[in-house]
């Protein structure tokens, strides 16, 4: 599931990615809060889709939130997420015995190995005794050596239904561990929604930034992410008009992606915020142009689901002074 990439590429190459968007029919992109300014010439909702039936419409919708309880519930999904530990620079002992730096909350062996930090190279090692039998890196058995954390496929360890991996969160590096069978995974019973809405299906009117925008985007640990923002999108709703902003998000180049928060997180949705993907703009990124933006499709982030998760939050410009009752609401554990 997209959040959030964990590192999003760089403003200079998302910005010369940019350059070309328009001859990109589908390049992605995250779409984040909305600049609180003036109103700008908003197009009117869409009430019925532009494509296809209502039925089928429908349809689509109720396929693509199935499949997001699967991606939820999978042996690898949020819910599975036990553990976010910070690694110090050294040696950091990881198990389940009580003289380990990092404890697994989960069924495992006393000592599974060492994760050395020198630097910006981390590197696992075997505990006296060596590794425990079926301890694994990549799917091969374990072996002394320096791990991937950078990119799209960084080092796995994992031991039967374990699975940890090294993440590089701004200067400093953190163990984030899932276990297949936590109670969070055991006991899912299934995402909740709004009943479907044409009403919250609307089109937008896309405006390009020249040049393109870097955003601070906080996060729920106290960091920022600065992630290229492209241009701004404008709608209405009952009327009244609304912007969002988005960025570019890790290496993402097939939809947009907004966080953003309305006034039902104070009430039936995840506090935090939601998100929410979509199609580029008709003309491409550099190009004013049409975009449509379906709030039924509006999820939770992970941190709705585990405390061990790193998410973006909404900046203030994408907090809609407007309640939003569709997509998913908050999770009930």
């Amino acid at each position: 599931m997209p959040l959030t990439r964990e590192i999003p590429i760089g403003a200079k190459k998302l910005a010369a990615k940019m350059k070309c968007a328009s001859a990109w029919s589908g390049i992605a992109i995250a779409l984040l809060p909305v600049l609180s300014a003036p109103h700008c010439a908003a197009q009117a909702a869409t009430i019925s889709p532009s494509t296809g039936s209502d039925t089928a419409w429908r349809r689509s919708l109720l396929a693509w939130r199935a499949a997001r309880d699967r991606e939820i519930s999978a042996a690898d999904g949020w819910l599975t997420l036990v553990g976010l530990d910070w690694l110090k620079p050294g040696a950091n002992l990881i198990g389940s015995a009580a003289d380990c730096q990092i404890r697994v909350r989960a069924q495992a062996p006393a000592h599974l190995g060492l994760l050395t930090v020198s630097g910006s190279v981390v590197q696992l090692l075997a505990p006296a005794g060596g590794f425990p039998a079926d301890l694994t890196v990549d799917g091969s058995a374990a072996r002394e050596g320096p791990l991937t954390i950078e990119g799209d496929k960084p080092s796995t360890i994992a031991w039967h239904g374990l699975s940890m991996v090294v993440l590089a969160r701004g200067e400093r590096y953190a163990l984030r561990t899932k276990d297949a069978d936590s109670p969070a995974r055991t006991g899912f019973k299934g995402l909740h929604w709004y009943a479907p809405d044409p009403r919250f299906r609307v089109t937008a009117q896309w405006t390009p930034f020249t040049p393109p925008r870097t955003e601070k985007i906080p996060t729920v640990i106290g960091t920022t992410l600065d992630l290229p923002s492209p241009g701004v999108a404008a709608f209405s709703i009952d009327g009244k008009a609304y912007r969002l902003q988005p960025v570019i998000e890790g290496n993402d180049e097939h939809q947009l992606f907004f966080i953003l928060r309305d006034e039902t997180s104070a009430t039936n949705t995840y506090g935090g915020g939601r998100f929410l993907h979509t199609a580029l703009p008709d003309h491409g990124l550099d190009q004013p142009g049409a975009l449509v933006i379906d709030f039924n499709q509006l999820y939770n982030p992970p941190c709705a689901y585990t405390p061990y998760a790193t998410c973006p939050l909404p900046p203030e410009e994408n907090r809609l002074p407007v309640a939003i009752p569709a997509g998913e609401q908050r999770y009930l554990h």
